[in-house]
C-alpha cells in the first residue's frame, strides 16, 4: 500500500512539473516583452516550488544583473549587479554547476550580502545556471526563509527551467528579423531533400 501511495505522489509531482514546463513554453510563444516573460517565469517557478523568493540574473558582459524577481523589487531590477567571482550566484555561473544549500546559506563562505535584498537572510538556497548553446548566460535562484531540503525532482525541474530560459534569451538576442530568417532557413532545408 505504501508503494502505491509513493507512486501516486511521484506521478502527481511529475504531472505538476509537466504543467510548469507547458506554462513556460506557452509564455515563450506569446507576444510579450522579454521582461514580462521573465517575470512570469519566476512567478511560475515560485508558485511551483512554494519558495519565498525566485530571482533571475542575466549575464551582461562580465556581470550578472538582476532582471526578474518573484518578490517586488522594482528599484533593484537592473541595478543589483555582481561579478562572476562574487556570491553564490556568481559561483554558480562561473562553475556552471547547480548549488543546493538546505540551511544557513547566508553563512556559506561564498555568500555575498546585498543590503537591498531581504533574501540575504533566507536559509535555503537552490541555484542553477541558465544555459544556451552550452554557454552560461544567467542564473536562476530559489530561496526559502526556513531550512528546506531540496529534492532531486526540484533540482531537475529547476535545471530544465534554466535551459528553457536560456533558449528564450538566445532567441530574444537574435533580433526581430531572426524569425523571418528561420522561416527561410526551414524552406531551404526542406527544398534540399
Amino acid at each position: 500500500m505504501a508503494r502505491v501511495k509513493d507512486l501516486e505522489a511521484r506521478l502527481q509531482r511529475a504531472e505538476q512539473q509537466l504543467t510548469v514546463f507547458q506554462r513556460i513554453s506557452r509564455l515563450t510563444v506569446k507576444d510579450l516583452s522579454l521582461s514580462e516573460t521573465l517575470q512570469a517565469i519566476v512567478n511560475i517557478v515560485s508558485e511551483f516550488m512554494s519558495c519565498d523568493s525566485c530571482l533571475l540574473y542575466i549575464l551582461d558582459g562580465d556581470e550578472l544583473v538582476l532582471c526578474a524577481s518573484s518578490n517586488p523589487h522594482p528599484a533593484q531590477i537592473g541595478k543589483v549587479r555582481l561579478q562572476l567571482n562574487e556570491g553564490l550566484t556568481g559561483w554558480v555561473a562561473r562553475e556552471r554547476r547547480l548549488l543546493a544549500i538546505s540551511t544557513e546559506a547566508f553563512l556559506d563562505r561564498r555568500f555575498k550580502k546585498f543590503s537591498e535584498l531581504p533574501e540575504d537572510t533566507y536559509q535555503a538556497f537552490l541555484s542553477v545556471p541558465v544555459i544556451a548553446r552550452n554557454r552560461v548566460i544567467g542564473v536562476l535562484n530559489v530561496q526559502h526563509r526556513q531550512p528546506h531540503a531540496h529534492t532531486g525532482a526540484e533540482m531537475e525541474m529547476l535545471t530544465t527551467v534554466g535551459e528553457q530560459v536560456g533558449c528564450l534569451l538566445a532567441l530574444a538576442r537574435m533580433g526581430p528579423d531572426a524569425l523571418d530568417h528561420l522561416a527561410h532557413l526551414e524552406f531551404s532545408v526542406s527544398s534540399a531533400k
